[in-house]
C-alpha cells in the first residue's frame, strides 16, 4: 500500500496565507471605518455611508459600522432610518455609548423626550459626570416642564463646572419658561459677565426680554440696541424694542420697528395688528383700517378684529362697532375684553338693560377678570 506522506509545510503555508488574509480584512475594515466617520466629520454623508456599507457587507454586526451609519442617517435627519441601526447595534452591544448616545439625540429631535430621558439615564449609569449627557438631560426635563429635575441637572452640572456655558444658558431659559423672569435675568447677566464683549446676540436679546416681562423697559431697550448693533436686521431686537415702546406708551416709536420688521415679513399678522393698534392710537384710523384689513385677509384674528371695532368706536360708529363684537363673542365667548367694549358701546347707545344684559350672562358664565369686574362695579 502506498504511504501518504503529511506536508507539515504546505500546512503552515495555508494557515499563513489564511492568517494573512484575515488581517488584511481587518486592516481595510479600519480603514473604512476612519474614512466614513472623517466623512461624517466633513459632511461628506454619502461617502461615509458608502464606507460603512462595505464593512456590514463583510460584518454585519460591525458596531463601528452601525453606529456610523445611524451617524450618517441622523445628520440627515433621517431619525427612524437613525434609530434602527443605533438599535440594531445595542442589541448586540448594549452598553455602547455611542449608540445611546445617538439614539437619544434621535428621540430628542423627534420630540420624544421622555424615551430620551430614558436613554440618557441609561448612558449616566456608565458614566455620571459627562458633562454633555447631563446638560442634554436637564434640557430634555425642561422640555417636558418637570422644573425640579431640570433645575437638580443643570446645578449638578454647574458644581462640576462653574461657568458651564449650557448650564448657565438653560437655567435661564427654565426660569424664563416658568415666568420667573428676575431668576432668569440672573443667569443671562451671568453669561453676559462671562462672555464679555463676545457676548452672543441671543444672550442680549433674553435680558431684553427678561426686562420686557417685568415692564422695566428703559433697561430692556439698551440690551435690545446693542443687539441691532451686532445685527440690524435681527427680528427678536426688533420686536423686543417696539414691544418695550409700546410698553412705555410712545406708539410712534413703537412703529419706527413695527415697521421694520413688516419691511421683511409683511405678511406677519401678530405684527400687522400690532402696528395697526399703534395707529389707532395715534388716531391715524386710515392707517390703522388698512393694517387691520391686512392681518384678517390673511386669516381670521381676534385682536385685529377688535382693533377694527375700537376704531369704528372712536370714529363714532357705535353701532357698527357694537354688532362687530357681538358676532367676535359667538366665537371668542370667554375673552373678557369683547365683553367690556362691548358693554361700553351698549352704553353709549343709551341700551341700559342690553349692557346689564351682557353683564348677568357674564356672571352666568363665571367669566372673570379683575379690569373686567372693575369696570362693571364702576358702572353700576
Amino acid at each position: 500500500m502506498r504511504e501518504i506522506m503529511y506536508d507539515e509545510s504546505s500546512d503552515e503555508s495555508t494557515e499563513n496565507e489564511i492568517d494573512k488574509s484575515f488581517k488584511d480584512e481587518l486592516s481595510e475594515i479600519s480603514n473604512l471605518s476612519k474614512k466614513g466617520y472623517l466623512s461624517i466629520n466633513e459632511n461628506r454623508i454619502e461617502e461615509a455611508k458608502n464606507c460603512f456599507n462595505k464593512i456590514l457587507m463583510v460584518d454585519e454586526n460591525n458596531n463601528y459600522a452601525l453606529v456610523g451609519m445611524g451617524d450618517a442617517e441622523r445628520k440627515l435627519s433621517n431619525y427612524k432610518q437613525a434609530i434602527d441601526y443605533y438599535q440594531q447595534c445595542l442589541d448586540i452591544y448594549p452598553g455602547n455609548n455611542y449608540a445611546l448616545f445617538g439614539l437619544a439625540d434621535c428621540y430628542k429631535a423627534l420630540h420624544q423626550y421622555h424615551k430620551a430621558i430614558e436613554i440618557w439615564e441609561q448612558y449616566i449609569l456608565h458614566d455620571d459626570r459627562n458633562i454633555t449627557i447631563l446638560t442634554r438631560v436637564a434640557d430634555a426635563y425642561r422640555k417636558i416642564r418637570n422644573f425640579k429635575q431640570s433645575k437638580a441637572i443643570y446645578l449638578r452640572v454647574l458644581e462640576m463646572e462653574e461657568d458651564n456655558a449650557y448650564a448657565i444658558i438653560g437655567l435661564g431659559h427654565l426660569h424664563y419658561d416658568f415666568r420667573e423672569y428676575r431668576e432668569a435675568l440672573f443667569y443671562w447677566e451671568k453669561m453676559l459677565e462671562n462672555t464679555g464683549k463676545n457676548v452672543d446676540i441671543r444672550v442680549l436679546t433674553s435680558i431684553g426680554n427678561c426686562h420686557r416681562k417685568l415692564k422695566t423697559f428703559e433697561d430692556g431697550i439698551a440690551y435690545f440696541e446693542k443687539a441691532l448693533l451686532q445685527d440690524e436686521n435681527n427680528f427678536y431686537a426688533l420686536f423686543g424694542l417696539a414691544d418695550c415702546y409700546r410698553g412705555l406708551k410712545k406708539p410712534a416709536k413703537s412703529l419706527v420697528y413695527w415697521n421694520r420688521i413688516l419691511k421683511k415679513d409683511s405678511k406677519n399678522k401678530v405684527i400687522l395688528t400690532r402696528a395697526g393698534d399703534a395707529y389707532r392710537i395715534l388716531e391715524d384710523y386710515n392707517k390703522a383700517t388698512e393694517y387691520y384689513e391686512k392681518a384678517l385677509n390673511m386669516e381670521f384674528d381676534t385682536y385685529a378684529g377688535l382693533g377694527l371695532a375700537l376704531t369704528a368706536k372712536a370714529l363714532g360708529k357705535i353701532e357698527e362697532a357694537a354688532e362687530s363684537l357681538s358676532r367676535m363673542i359667538q366665537h371668542e365667548s370667554r375673552n373678557y375684553r369683547l365683553y367690556l367694549e362691548l358693554i361700553d358701546c351698549k352704553l353709549l347707545l343709551g341700551e341700559k338693560k342690553q349692557a346689564h344684559d351682557i353683564i348677568e350672562e357674564l356672571q352666568r358664565n363665571k367669566i372673570k377678570n379683575g379690569v373686567l369686574a372693575e369696570f362693571i362695579e364702576r358702572i353700576r
